[in-house]
Parts: C-alpha cells; structure tokens; sequence
C-alpha cells in the first residue's frame, strides 16, 4: 500500500470512530428532561427518607430546605413534568414533606417523581367523604 493510501484507509477509520463516539454519547446521556428522570428515579431507589419544610410553592417549581447530619440545604425541584402528582393549587403544599436525598450527596434530593411522594396532604382536602348529621 502506498502512504497516500495508508492516509486515506486511518482518516476514514478516524471518521467512523468519532461518528461512534458521538452516536454513544446520545445514546448515554439523552435530552435533559430524561437525565432528570433518571436522576429522581435514582434517588428514590437508592435514597434515604428525611424531612423539608417547602418554603414557596409555584406551578412549576418546589423550593424547600432541609438539614441532614447537621448541615441545611436550601434546595428546588423542577415538578413541570409532574404536574399529575400535586394537588390543583400547589400554595396548599408549603408546610411539612417528606424527601430522599443521595446519602453521597445530600444536596442531590427530591420531593416527588413517578413512583414516590413525599407531599402531604393539605389540609381539608381528604377524600374520605363527610359523617353526616343524623
């Protein structure tokens, strides 16, 4: 084989690699919204259970804080995607929840995702019906 050839068989293997490389990388880490999927799902199975006081509550964003082994964490979680899992009126949440957080890192929590939640019910909205007056 001449060196001309040598050349152009290495960058057309180069060219096919890097085309690897990349399809990989897409495949690896995905859009953002299934990153996050993927990091609450995480949590929730390898998490440990703590309490947060939810602090301010929008339509599509929980803020809280919460202390683990002495440190506080002020944190937000994103819940635009989870829109079916809080009440109507998401102000009736700022009170006490439950969260997970990563024992490795504790800053990394969450509040709700698909499989778990650790919003309370707020007040008055049981759905146990009402005893009546006989």
């Amino acid at each position: 084989m001449t060196a001309g050839v040598q050349v152009a068989v290495l960058c057309g293997i180069a060219v096919v690699l890097i085309l690897l490389a990349m399809w990989i990388v897409s495949r690896v880490n995905g859009t953002p919204e299934k990153r996050e999927r993927k990091r609450r799902l995480n949590v929730n199975r390898h998490g440990r259970l703590g309490d947060a006081m939810i602090s301010e509550a929008t339509d599509e964003t929980l803020y809280y804080f919460y202390s683990v082994r002495g440190v506080h964490y002020t944190a937000s979680q994103d819940v635009s995607r989870l829109r079916e899992y809080l009440p109507v009126d998401p102000h009736r949440l700022i009170g006490v929840a439950g969260l997970k957080y990563s024992s490795k890192n504790p800053a990394n929590s969450i509040l709700v995702c698909e499989e778990w939640s650790g919003l309370r019910e707020p007040n008055g909205s049981s759905q146990e019906p009402a005893a009546s007056a006989q």
